[in-house]
């Protein structure tokens, strides 16, 4: 029988998994937690919802300025596809460990199939991605020299879903929403997230027990009434409560505020770039410091975080573990170049070289 350690003793697989419950609220530590997750291999599955995208990234070295322009001359080394919006969630969560339901609306063409062919490759089910004859699959293209990005290009097709695809995408929803522990929904403001879909998605989830945590874009939240957690950026959440700056903790408070009372949400979190994330709900609030002590590109980071806190929360862990965990996901990825995605592996090692280096700088 094999035997593993936990909390320095040594149990047997089923031991572990049939004292999970009693032991795991009590264990000391966000690696003690993670390491006893991974013996027991639970897989939350998770339902994401969103606008799915293709990043192209277009890589090369460039050496001399246009004679046409007083632009570089980028020769062309090579090209690579990955997931965008909604779809770097999807990796993240891949990267991460979670059984997914993906489910969204792309076009009939070369970079929608591009998606599919991607999703498939990770092992993911594509039946509930619905195909559209009269939308274009949104394209981000990148050129990057180097670690720079010179330049991205956009072709995208922002205009609403039809009514018939929304009821298409609500009958898909309602038979795979039962198998999911989360609902994650990643509006890019790419025309598929509409108030009546968003808040028919909503209450749906609320009705089967299914929490849901809400990746905003738009001028107002209201549509997301109803979701546990609403995670917007500083700058989404200035402009969805119309407030010209948030540039305090005082300002950020009303802002917060605002959404709070339109929403009913449970949770506000607020990713404040280098200044790390904070949470809010009806009666209070808390910080999270940022983790990172390096930033190259800072691109899919928001993707990582709404990931990573649907992730750990799914497994149990309370809401401000899952924003620490949040925080060190963040903090590994933005130290690379493009949308990449982390594991809990290098989670828990950069927990690890964040306590060795705050314990040197303590000496």
């Amino acid at each position: 029988m094999a035997y593993v350690s936990c909390v320095n003793k040594m149990f047997t697989l089923s031991q572990i998994q049939q004292t999970n419950k009693l032991n795991f609220k009590a264990m000391n530590g966000l690696t003690e937690k993670l390491n006893y997750l991974k013996l027991v291999n639970k897989k939350p599955t998770i339902l994401v919802v969103g606008d799915l995208m293709i990043d192209q990234y277009i890589w090369g070295s460039a050496s001399r300025l246009s004679p046409e322009a007083p632009v570089p001359v980028v020769a062309i080394s090579s090209e690579t596809y990955t997931l965008g919006g909604a779809g770097n969630v999807v990796q993240n969560l891949v990267s991460l460990g979670a059984n997914l339901i993906v489910s969204g609306v792309i076009g009939n063409d070369l970079p929608a199939s591009r998606i599919i062919d991607i999703l498939i490759g990770e092992g993911v089910n594509t039946e509930h991605i619905l195909r559209d004859n009269e939308r274009d699959t949104t394209v981000k293209t990148r050129v990057v020299v180097g670690s720079h990005q010179l330049v991205r290009i956009d072709k995208e097709c922002t205009h609403a879903v039809s009514a018939s695809m929304e009821n298409e995408l609500m009958d898909h929803l309602s038979s795979c929403m039962q198998e999911a522990d989360l609902v994650v929904m990643s509006d890019y403001n790419k025309g598929l997230l509409s108030p009546g879909l968003t808040r028919g998605i909503i209450d749906l989830a609320n009705k089967l027990g299914k929490k849901v945590i809400v990746d905003p874009k738009g001028h107002s939240f209201q549509k997301y009434q109803g979701a546990y957690i609403i995670k917007p950026n500083r700058q989404e959440l200035a402009l969805a409560t119309k407030s010209t700056q948030i540039t305090s903790i005082e300002s950020l408070k009303l802002a917060a505020e605002i959404v709070l009372e339109q929403t009913n949400a449970q949770y506000l979190i607020v990713t404040l770039s280098e200044e790390g994330l904070m949470i809010f709900d009806a009666d209070s609030y808390r910080s999270h410091p940022v983790k990172a002590t390096e930033v190259f590109d800072v691109t899919g980071a928001g993707d990582t975080v709404i990931a990573s806190i649907a992730y750990f929360s799914s497994l149990g862990l309370d809401l401000d573990e899952a924003c620490e965990l949040a925080n060190h996901a963040a903090a590994i990825v933005i130290r690379r170049v493009g949308s990449v995605t982390t594991t809990v592996d290098e989670i828990i090692q950069d927990i690890v070289e964040t306590q060795k280096r705050n314990y040197q700088e303590l000496r």
